[in-house]
């Protein structure tokens, strides 16, 4: 019996998407820039090594793009890239599914 590959066109993207953090950190976005530990303080349970993989994930896929502030003190802000708000639709609708 042969494989499918993709046979369904979200999987791909709730793959992504899945995981402990993800989902709250593309919610925090949809209200503007976010810093790293912004993030850390708002979302229950997370630490710096699983924040730090979960960003670095949603910018190496397109979703969040990287923005290096050479403002003094120097950081770091994380904000909704184009692919991303594209999203925002979707997970609309994810939401009515409740």
């Amino acid at each position: 019996m042969q494989k499918l590959e993709n046979s369904c066109p979200a999987e791909e993207l709730l793959k992504l998407l899945s995981g402990k953090l993800k989902p709250q950190i593309f919610q925090l976005a949809l209200n503007g820039p976010l810093r790293f530990n912004t993030l850390l303080r708002e979302i229950a349970g997370a630490n710096k090594q699983s924040l730090a993989v979960a960003l670095k994930e949603l910018v190496d896929e397109g979703y969040l793009e990287k923005e290096v502030i050479r403002q003094k003190p120097l950081h770091i802000e994380y904000m909704l890239s184009e692919r991303g708000k594209a999203l925002i639709p979707v997970f609309q609708q994810l939401e009515k599914l409740q």
